[in-house]
């Protein structure tokens, strides 16, 4: 379908008060290994208005089938329990810390036409509650308490370049977007974590925001300019960069499809929640980050380009 479009003491107990503006309740009750309460907010303080671009809507499912664990087959390949903290699949069905690109192509996808890309993030979790891995690595073992959230819905979407025509991705490549240490890096450069509320749209935070009875978003948007040679590079980045101010590469890259997730949740209003982090990440809010495989055909992905470059 084409649309247009800082170390710190780890935080143990959190005890919220009840908070209200106008009728809303917005935090309330006790979270055990939940952040400070000044990391939710009811506003959201960003604006980011994009050009308008044409793009094509990859329908995965929302995990149904609870694909889960605490690897991360594009930074820690070959370390189970690498990530420290689980993280949340749509794609292929067989992505964990084994994975090579032949076990992943010839893996089951939950994807519509034969894409077994991998697209995964860290889950969400209800911090008010016992979580089912409350003594399991990537769970309580790693200080991420609570119950996982299951998604309400997850899209993924592939844009084109607002300047030029773009280039199918290569097939294995792996993007990281985000950086899961962001707290202990200053926030710095890589930080791109984008949170929102349906009910607001265009408008976004790097806080947990508290959408009231809106579904809350997670948004990740990948970088879209590629060196022309490699799937993978030592940091995970430098192969793939964001494009310039206005969308035009930095030289010596080339533009291929945008990759954006948005993933949505159904957050209890009132109810305290964070996402899995480093431990000593703290749950900051700012350290969401997403990580992708493509295995999408080759052939399906130069049909995605074409309706990308046609509909410039």
């Amino acid at each position: 379908m084409v649309a247009r479009n800082k170390p710190a003491t780890v935080v143990v107990a959190v005890v919220a008060l009840l908070v209200v503006v106008g009728s809303a309740v917005l935090l309330r009750g006790t979270s055990n290994g939940a952040p400070s309460a000044d990391q939710y907010v009811s506003e959201l303080d960003q604006v980011i208005t994009e050009p308008e671009t044409a793009s094509v809507v990859v329908r995965c499912g929302a995990n149904e089938d609870r694909h889960l664990n605490a690897d991360n087959p594009v930074v820690s390949p070959g370390i189970p329990f690498g990530a420290h903290h689980t993280h949340e699949y749509v794609g292929n069905t067989s992505a964990d810390a084994m994975s090579t690109n032949d076990s992943l192509a010839a893996a089951p996808t939950t994807c519509e036409d034969d894409d077994r890309s991998t697209y995964y993030w860290p889950v969400l979790r209800l911090t008010d509650r016992t979580g089912h891995d409350a003594h399991a690595d990537g769970g309580g073992l790693h200080g991420n308490t609570g119950e996982v959230l299951k998604p309400k819905s997850v899209e993924i979407r592939y844009d084109g370049s607002p300047v030029s025509p773009v280039l199918p991705m290569p097939r294995f490549l792996r993007l990281i977007t985000g950086d899961p240490a962001a707290f202990t890096n200053d926030y710095g450069p890589n930080t791109r974590a984008r949170w929102g509320c349906s009910d607001q749209p265009g408008r976004y935070t790097t806080k947990y925001p508290l959408c009231g009875n809106a579904t809350t978003l997670r948004t990740y948007d990948f970088g879209s300019c590629w060196d022309g040679n490699n799937t993978d590079s030592a940091s995970h980045r430098t192969h793939v960069v964001f494009p310039l101010a206005g969308g035009m590469c930095p030289a010596k890259t080339f533009p291929i499809p945008r990759l954006r997730v948005t993933v949505g949740y159904d957050v209890p209003a009132g109810h305290p929640f964070a996402i899995d982090s480093f431990k000593e990440e703290l749950r900051d809010p700012a350290t969401d980050h997403g990580m992708y495989i493509n295995v999408m055909p080759q052939a399906r992905m130069a049909e995605l380009v074409g309706r990308l470059n046609r509909s410039r």
